[in-house]
């Protein structure tokens, strides 16, 4: 039997391919470790204010009174009227508001109003990140909350 000079180890090509492989995995990495908001806390923020303007809307109706959920931008916390509670969101997520002219009581604050009859002034509040944002619309009419991704 004669010994056949078996080579061992990898080509260059292999090598190439490896290299090149290892420089996409490094390049997707780092926006998975960011320092920016989660989709998850974005969601439960939309989430949140979402409840808010229900709980806003179920209270106009049963206690008879207007009812308004205030929104702080730049503390990024809202309150309903007549609840002591302050909810705050997320710090990191971007809000804006968009209401009628008679409920912005500052260039940060505004809010979305409900009436007895279950209508509301309408609106939307965005919650934007890096790369996703949902919208919590209120229906003027008839005062459904919805999110929209």
């Amino acid at each position: 039997m004669s010994s056949a000079n078996i080579q061992q180890g990898f080509t260059l090509v292999e090598i190439l391919v490896v290299m090149v492989v290892m420089l996409l995995a490094y390049g997707l990495a780092p926006p998975l470790f960011s320092s920016g908001v989660s989709g998850t806390e974005m969601k439960a923020a939309a989430r949140q204010l979402a409840a808010g303007l229900r709980k806003a809307r179920s209270t106009a109706i049963s206690t008879r009174r207007e009812t308004a959920l205030a929104l702080d931008l730049e503390q990024r916390r809202f309150e309903l009227s007549g609840d002591k509670q302050t909810y705050r969101l997320p710090a990191k997520v971007d809000l804006s508001l968009f209401t009628a002219q008679s409920e912005l009581s500052g260039e940060k604050t505004g809010s979305i109003r409900f009436y007895p009859d279950g209508s509301s002034t309408g609106g939307r509040i965005t919650i934007a990140g890096a790369n996703r944002k949902y919208l919590v619309d209120v229906d003027w009419l008839t005062g459904r909350v919805a999110i929209q991704d």
